[in-house]
C-alpha cells in the first residue's frame, strides 16, 4: 500500500496551507517543501509573501522551487527517502497546485495541455511504488463568482478539473475553512 496522498483545498486565507505544513510536520522531521510560486522582478508583495511563508516553516524543511515540473521535481522523491544529491526527506508538500495551474496558461499552455500536465502529476502521484507521504495544497475557485474575463473563466475551470483529477488519486481529501479542516475523502489525516 502507498503512502498518504493528501489534497487540501480551500479559499484563499482558509488556512489550507497551515494545515498542510501542521501535516507534514506531524509525519516526520525532514520535510521537502516543493514551491511552485514564481517571484517576478519588482513584485514585492508577491516576496513578502514567500519570505512569510519561509520563516514560518523554521527548520527541517528542504526547499525546491519548481514553477512549472513539480512531478519532475519529486520525483528524485517519491520512491525513496533521498534524491541523487543526497537530500533526505521523509514526507512531501507541494504548495500549490493553484500557482502551478496559473503558471502554465501563464506559459502559453492550452487548457487541454494544462490537463495532460496534471493527469501526468496524478499518475506519478498515484504510483503504487511511491513511499513518501505526500500533501497538495489547492485553491477552491468554483465557490465564488463567475471571472468577469476569459482568461478568469479559463483558470477557473482548469483547476477545477484540476482539483478533480488529484482528488481522485488522494487518499483523503480536506476541505478547510476558516481554518477548520472538513474530510471530503477518507477521515482526516492523523496530525492535523
Amino acid at each position: 500500500m502507498s503512502a498518504p496522498l493528501v489534497l487540501f483545498v480551500g479559499g484563499t486565507r482558509s488556512g489550507k496551507s497551515a494545515l498542510a505544513q501542521r501535516w507534514a510536520e506531524a509525519q516526520a522531521s525532514r520535510r521537502l517543501f516543493l514551491a511552485t510560486c514564481r517571484v517576478e522582478d519588482g513584485d514585492v508583495e508577491m516576496a513578502a509573501r514567500v519570505a512569510r511563508h519561509q520563516a514560518g516553516r523554521g527548520v527541517g524543511w528542504f526547499c525546491v522551487e519548481e514553477a512549472l515540473d513539480p512531478l519532475a521535481a519529486l520525483k528524485g522523491f517519491l520512491a525513496a527517502t533521498a534524491d541523487q544529491n543526497g537530500h533526505a526527506v521523509d514526507v512531501a508538500l507541494l504548495d500549490c497546485v493553484s500557482l502551478w495551474i496559473a503558471n502554465l496558461l501563464a506559459a502559453g499552455l492550452p487548457a487541454a495541455e494544462v490537463q495532460e500536465r496534471v493527469a501526468g502529476l496524478a499518475a506519478g502521484l498515484a504510483d503504487p511504488r511511491r513511499a513518501l507521504p505526500t500533501a497538495l495544497v489547492s485553491a477552491e475557485t468554483g465557490l465564488g463568482i463567475v471571472p468577469a474575463t476569459p482568461l478568469g473563466r479559463v483558470y477557473r475551470d482548469a483547476l477545477g478539473l484540476a482539483n478533480q483529477t488529484l482528488a481522485g488519486v488522494c487518499t483523503h481529501v480536506v476541505f478547510v475553512s476558516c481554518g477548520l479542516p472538513l474530510a471530503l475523502k477518507g477521515p482526516l489525516p492523523e496530525g492535523l
